[in-house]
């Protein structure tokens, strides 16, 4: 599908400690489990009894070109805590919340789920103008069939006001993509859960998900 990079390789360099942090997940994940004490610390449940924030649940379902959910799909997902902190010493006031999970999808449904909290605002560094972004999460995505690693973001439907701010989200010139990065919100008896779902390609080009080129 069509690259989209807010972020280009030769600017990287120059990138601040808020650039980095918040592109770290999207660039390199195994540094990100070093430092965070290695892969087997790693779930879909990120937030526990004592996590600060509110709890949500993300799910989705990944599909290809063909239409056909991705069953052996495995999703990485990178974000702040509530105040907009990252667990990474690059940080300047470093999270005791991890931010880090991972999953597969479920192979009968195709369904992939996190459990976490809402992250806050986050400051972004000069690449994006320091402009705070919107809350949102880090996605990647690895499966047969994808030579590379996929991307992407998800943003909440109910923070227009923050959407509308982010440099990140803004940047995308083709405004109707915008909306294959924003997750609906549904209530679920007590449980709040965030829907997004992802497609690698699609036949309309316009409900085909932003993958980011970082």
């Amino acid at each position: 599908g069509t690259q989209y990079g807010p972020v280009r390789r030769s600017q990287q360099r120059r990138a601040s400690a808020a650039d980095a942090i918040d592109l770290l997940c999207l660039t390199d994940s195994t540094n990100l489990m070093r430092l965070q004490g290695g892969p087997n610390n790693f779930g879909n449940v990120l937030a526990d009894a004592h996590t600060e924030g509110q709890r949500i649940a993300i799910e989705g379902i990944v599909y290809d070109g063909s239409g056909t959910p991705m069953r052996d799909v495995l999703i990485e997902c990178w974000q702040a805590d509530a105040h907009g902190r990252y667990a990474h010493p690059a940080d300047s006031k470093p999270s005791g919340f991890r931010g880090f999970g991972r999953t597969g999808a479920d192979f009968s449904s195709g369904v992939f789920r996190f459990e976490t909290i809402k992250p806050g605002r986050v400051l972004a560094g000069p690449i994006s103008g320091g402009k705070l972004q919107a809350p949102h999460i880090a996605l990647i995505l690895f499966a047969r069939g994808i030579n590379e690693k996929k991307k992407t973001r998800m943003y909440f439907d109910d923070e227009p006001v923050a959407n509308a701010e982010d440099p990140v989200l803004s940047g995308v010139e083709w405004e109707v993509r915008r909306k294959t990065l924003i997750a609906k919100r549904e209530q679920r008896g007590n449980e709040v859960v965030y829907r997004l779902d992802i497609r690698v390609q699609a036949a309309d080009p316009a409900l085909e998900t932003i993958l980011f080129d970082v």
